[in-house]
């Protein structure tokens, strides 16, 4: 049992010397034309094909879009210009940050988007926590809410959520000292951002559910041996959470928070629902990208009849600047979300 490892590896070796010295023609004949080699060959084509196919489905309608967003208005009118532009130019995205004041909208944006994820990130991960290492009686039926709050589309409950956040009030206090009449929000607190952050608070946020649910499966891996001689040493649930939990989290908190600064940055729902008549801009507001700014009103008219494929480019090109700082984030912080998944245990479902 012990010469067995050598003799094999003699052995292969002994096969490769007399392969080596066999004629170059025979060589190739050996190795290329057989079964197994036309048989490999076939499926590396069939992937290539596929590959090829997919890839052009997925990235065909971005490059059009980006093509068409630097064209000229006279380059709608040309039947020779089909992807690459003839007129290059910026001016789309010139007028677009200048007269739709993108920069502010960004800063809004990032904002909210921030303290949101942030929130959200910590809120989900003690929740989580609770659920994945605590007993308590109705431990499941919570959790099973939890997971309802996946399942219920939000539009469900968007008008009773409204109603809530238009006539909040705390025992009365708000109504008695008029404090809504002095700050003039005869809305509540509608046209804020208030609504959206105390959902992240409550844990009842866009996704939040989905959040809590990854961290508890998270949490779940934990050993239990390190939090039992955490106490030992004296610590209890709490500083063992912040001291011991959290630092070994951070993959799944980086994910989370990737996931819940995206979500809320592209969010429409509860920005609509509880800013419909806010001045506040951001990015998803319409008032940044569905409004053609004047100049470029002005020039669609160079389009003729191809001016309301000119205003769709607009409109692309503004959805373009809307994702661009999330694929800027994304490729910085691609492989902290891939670790984060790894640690999930999604990875092999």
């Amino acid at each position: 049992m012990e010469n067995t490892p050598t003799v094999m590896k003699e052995t292969k070796n002994k096969i490769r010397v007399d392969f080596e010295r066999t004629p170059f023609r025979e060589r190739m004949k050996a190795k290329y034309l057989n079964g197994f080699f036309y048989r490999k060959l076939l499926i590396a084509f069939f992937r290539f094909v596929l590959l090829l196919g997919l890839s052009y489905i997925i990235l065909f309608p971005f490059f059009s879009k980006i093509s068409s967003s630097f064209m000229s208005p006279t380059d709608f009118l040309r039947s020779d210009v089909k992807m690459i532009p003839k007129n290059f130019t910026f001016d789309t995205y010139k007028y677009l940050i200048t007269e739709n004041h993108y920069v502010r909208a960004l800063i809004n944006t990032t904002i909210i988007s921030l303290v949101c994820a942030l929130i959200q990130t910590f809120i989900c991960a003690f929740v989580g926590y609770g659920f994945a290492k605590f007993k308590f009686k109705g431990n499941n039926l919570m959790f099973l809410l939890v997971i309802f709050t996946m399942i219920i589309p939000p539009q469900m409950i968007a008008s009773s959520l409204v109603q809530k956040f238009a006539f909040f009030d705390i025992f009365g206090l708000f109504k008695s000292t008029g404090l809504y009449d002095a700050l003039g929000m005869s809305t509540g607190l509608l046209n804020t951002f208030i609504p959206i952050i105390v959902l992240s608070l409550t844990g009842l946020a866009f996704k939040n559910g989905l959040f809590i649910y990854i961290m508890r499966q998270f949490y779940r891996g934990v050993p239990d041996e390190l939090e039992e001689s955490s106490y030992v040493d004296g610590y209890g649930p709490i500083k063992t959470f912040f001291y011991i939990i959290l630092p070994i989290s951070v993959p799944m908190l980086i994910t989370v928070f990737i996931l819940s600064f995206s979500w809320q940055w592209t969010d429409i729902f509860y920005t609509s629902t509880f800013m419909p008549s806010s001045e506040t801009l951001l990015l998803t507001s319409s008032k940044f990208w569905q409004i053609i700014p004047p100049t470029l009103d002005t020039l669609s008219s160079l389009a003729g009849g191809s001016v309301d494929t000119f205003k769709i480019a607009i409109r692309n090109a503004a959805g373009l600047l809307v994702i661009a700082p999330l694929i800027v984030m994304y490729l910085f912080c691609q492989r902290y979300l891939i670790q984060g998944i790894e640690h999930s245990g999604f990875g092999g479902m």
